[in-house]
């Protein structure tokens, strides 16, 4: 198949995402996240040293140089909706973070594709989807961390029920129960690759009918807190707080928090049942790296290659039909070469494929970056724009004769001869996981024959009056927007995509502008104008509703979803303690001294023999790799070697073939001579001569 040739789509094999609900740096909602995408704003936030004290950082990391104040952090994580996922107050502040934004997040998905969580369709049900899966991961978190180290928390309502609370085993269980879905529920770990793989096992899940709709993606909140990091040479976090994926410059990336879940149902069944189609996934592979890779944190070309092609077969289609690749891009100078090198390779024959990484807007949002990733394709297809990758000004050498090229400006995407828009979508993940997603944009829905009687009833509900109003005036504004949705297919919306809370309300109105103006009303308090409605009123009392069949063509359409309203449920941290519970005062620092002669040899060997966990001595015949090192050893041994003897190490002496005794030496000459790069230099020149 040729460049120019695309497969139609194959109903049986094609999976809709008919919603998605995100959270990210700088944006509570989709269309925010969308207009930082495509405006080319970095959301990675910079905090002040007082901001970060005020937060509980230590001060005297904060006085090191390698100290950077930024991160790509979710404002409010803390809150919380506990009412109305049936949470009492103290197992809501035991929840995890994760699980509370998750299960706001997995509850707004569900409304943005029309389904309403909470009224699980049974097997028999005649129409909709009879079983709804749930695929999701999530990080470490510093609030489960110290759950499990609280003994007064588990006195208080159970260890056991602690671990249930926090554990990020249990992410996609509390969704399947707390919203009540009855299909698959398992939660997926494949460290950054995670929400990626989610999709793909949610894809696979439907196409083998092991559920009709799925719920996938991921979470990522480490902490609540403003927080930096150290950086260190080599390692994997930006120096600047700036992610430059493919960039000349690109030195790492930052930490960042973020929440995505995408609804998924077999494309045959969301156009039979009127869905809201935002994009369909024609294929998707997993590999692993295996053991072909120079160390267990390293990625490798050749399976990062394969999931690709894999992923483009799977969709029946050449990877060369690809007009935009949304990578992994962590701006790490390792990471962006390998994925580079196996990008280019997969799409050969290509020419002119768009480039990017969403790590450029918010950072390395880890088990949530996938979802990231993926969501913001869709957004790009369903706008027709590719986004730009910020903060790139020189891009890497290797994109020139690449059938690659990094998008660095927004542009419009016409796509090309009349063919669908496609795009890819790659994250990988530490231990070797990669994964691969082929998305197409929706397929053009036909008009609406909305000859629907008239006048119409909208009915609305929330679990408090504030919301309610926030409800009506977020719908009114819709109305009131140029191309807003058919009446009737609002209508038909509200009454079978949302759940029945206990503060109702209704309007009725024969069109858009009308609706919009009754809405506006009621939300400022002042009751709609017109005959009370028998239907509405029962509504309104609480009263089970059975609306009458909608009149024409009417369909499922995207409407705002629930104005949470949670309240701070705080998150447990991690703070230095005596055994009575207080806080212990700050030990004085002793005086810096520096070991000399054979005692400084004696004090860098124990510490390259306690990282690597060797015997004696002795050991330090083998050479590193022989002693079992990879790259976060080595950023952490060179780490210790800065932070207590003030040795800057490069990251490469630990690469090279010599002995850790030589090693050792050559580590005791950097610092007596106070000129790490020269005596490399001069260590490896003595290497080559010798060889």
């Amino acid at each position: 198949m040729t460049t120019e040739q695309v497969a139609p789509q194959d109903l049986d094999s094609a999976v809709a995402v008919v919603g998605m609900s995100g959270r990210f740096p700088g944006a509570r909602d989709l269309e925010t996240y969308w207009a930082n995408l495509r405006d080319g704003l970095c959301s990675i936030s910079t905090f002040t040293e007082k901001e970060l004290l005020a937060d509980g950082a230590d001060a005297a990391e904060l006085s090191s140089p390698a100290y950077v104040g930024a991160q790509g952090r979710l404002p409010d994580a803390d809150r919380f909706e506990a009412e109305l996922f049936g949470f009492n107050r103290t197992e809501a502040a035991a929840l995890d973070p994760q699980h509370r934004v998750l299960l706001e997040t997995a509850w707004s998905a569900l409304e943005d594709a029309g389904h309403a969580p909470l009224t699980a369709p049974s097997a028999a049900a005649a129409a909709g989807p009879s079983r709804t899966g749930v695929y999701v991961g999530g990080s470490p978190t510093e609030h489960a961390l110290a759950a499990g180290t609280d003994p007064a928390l588990a006195a208080s309502i159970g260890a056991l029920q602690v671990r249930i609370l926090t554990d990020r085993e249990f992410l996609a269980p509390w969704i399947s129960y707390r919203l009540g879905l009855d299909g698959p529920s398992m939660t997926v770990q494949t460290a950054c690759s995670t929400s990626l793989t989610a999709v793909h096992l949610a894809v696979q899940a439907l196409l083998l009918g092991e559920c009709d709709m799925a719920l996938a993606g991921g979470v990522a909140i480490g902490t609540v807190r403003k927080q930096g990091y150290v950086h260190y040479q080599g390692g994997i976090f930006s120096p600047d707080g700036r992610c430059r994926p493919f960039d000349k410059k690109a030195a790492g990336t930052v930490p960042g928090s973020g929440v995505g879940v995408l609804v998924l149902r077999r494309l045959a069944d969301a156009l039979a049942d009127g869905d809201p189609v935002r994009a369909v996934i024609r294929g998707s592979a997993v590999t692993n790296d295996g053991s072909g890779k120079v160390g267990f944190t390293a990625p490798g070309v050749d399976q990062q290659s394969a999931a690709i092609t894999e992923a483009w077969a799977a969709a029946g289609l050449e990877p060369s039909a690809a007009q935009y690749v949304e990578a992994h891009g962590t701006g790490t100078e390792l990471g962006d070469r390998i994925e580079l090198e196996a990008a280019s390779a997969a799409f050969a024959g290509g020419a002119g494929i768009g480039l990017g990484s969403v790590k450029s807007n918010i950072g390395h949002a880890d088990a949530a970056a996938g979802a990231a990733a993926l969501i913001k394709t869709i957004l790009m297809l369903e706008h027709a724009t590719l986004a730009p990758t910020v903060d790139v000004t020189s891009p890497v050498a290797a994109l020139r004769g690449s059938p690659l090229r990094l998008v660095t400006e927004a542009e419009k995407w016409p796509g090309r001869a009349g063919l669908p828009r496609l795009a890819g979508v790659t994250s990988v993940g530490i231990g070797g996981t990669n994964v691969h997603v082929v998305v197409e944009e929706a397929p053009a829905r036909p008009a609406p024959a909305d000859d629907a009687v008239r006048p119409l009833l909208l009915p609305l509900s929330a679990r408090t009056e504030p919301q309610l109003s926030a409800a009506a005036e977020r719908l009114a504004a819709v109305l009131r927007a140029p191309g807003a949705p058919s009446l009737a297919d609002v209508a038909h919306t509200l009454r079978t995509g949302r759940v029945a809370l206990a503060v109702r309300a209704y309007v009725v109105a024969s069109d858009a502008a009308e609706a919009a103006e009754k809405l506006t009303a009621l939300a400022r308090g002042r009751a709609p104008h017109g005959t009370p409605d028998p239907l509405g009123e029962a509504w309104v009392r609480g009263e089970e509703v059975t609306w009458p069949v909608s009149g024409g063509n009417v369909r499922k359409v995207h409407l705002p979803t629930y104005p949470f309203a949670g309240e701070s449920h705080g998150a447990l941290t991690l703070r230095k303690s005596t055994a009575q519970g207080t806080e212990e005062a700050p030990e004085e620092a002793p005086e810096e001294t520096t070991p000399e002669g054979g005692e400084l040899e004696a004090t860098v060997a124990a510490l390259v023999i306690e990282a690597l966990d060797l015997n004696s001595a002795a050991d330090l015949a083998q050479t590193y790799f022989e002693a079992g090192g990879d790259s976060l050893t080595a950023v952490h041994l060179a780490g210790r070697l800065r932070d207590e003897l003030g040795i800057d190490v490069p990251i490469q002496l630990f690469l090279e073939p010599i002995t850790l005794k030589d090693m050792t030496s050559s580590i005791c000459e950097m610092k007596r001579n106070g000129d790490a790069d020269g005596a490399l230099d001069a260590l490896l020149a003595e290497f080559e001569a010798e060889s």
